[in-house]
């Protein structure tokens, strides 16, 4: 078993028991998984983030209508199938965590159609590790009472991310 193997098992875990889980209660029991794309390691990356002179604070909408705010921290840059991208990361007010939500060419069919999201890794050396096999759905993809930061347009992709979660299906 793979450590993304045994991260997503552990998370189906939590979602089917944890109190804290964003699966209204109900749903629980006969829960049988998230759906993920299997692994895709070319879509894992140890970038050098590139840190915006002014790191301006920013209201992000969100899925409820109100906001969230986040620092505008960084870019990162990373190529699909050998064409180049680049999002822009943004670090938590609250944690203090990196944090990219983006929406790619799968959003409303494959994937999420509000987008999804990863938690940036520092490596300690200047790099942070961008892995979308680790990509995930905000919690208001599973109850509409969570109210969800939505990416913002620059963090919207051409392409297709064929790897993290895919869109939940509650009948799954």
């Amino acid at each position: 078993m793979t450590e993304l193997d045994e991260f997503r098992r552990d998370k189906d875990a939590w979602f089917r028991t944890a109190q804290e889980s964003p699966l209204p209660e109900g749903a629980r029991a006969t829960f049988a998984g998230l759906r993920y794309y299997a692994e895709a390691p070319e879509l894992g990356f140890d970038v050098a983030p590139e840190p915006f002179d002014e790191r301006e604070v920013i209201e992000m909408e969100t899925s409820r209508g109100d906001a969230a705010r986040y620092e505008r921290w960084a870019r990162v840059r990373f190529a699909v199938d050998g064409e180049a991208h680049a999002l822009t990361v943004f670090r938590s007010m609250t944690t203090g965590g990196l944090f990219l939500p983006f929406q790619d060419a799968n959003a409303g069919g494959e994937t999420y159609g509000a987008g999804r999201y990863l938690e940036l890794p520092e490596l300690g050396d200047g790099r942070v590790r961008l892995d979308f096999n680790y990509a995930y759905n905000p919690y208001c993809a599973y109850d509409e009472c969570w109210s969800c930061p939505l990416p913002p347009a620059e963090n919207r992709l051409a392409v297709a991310i064929r790897a993290g979660e895919r869109a939940y299906e509650a009948a799954h």
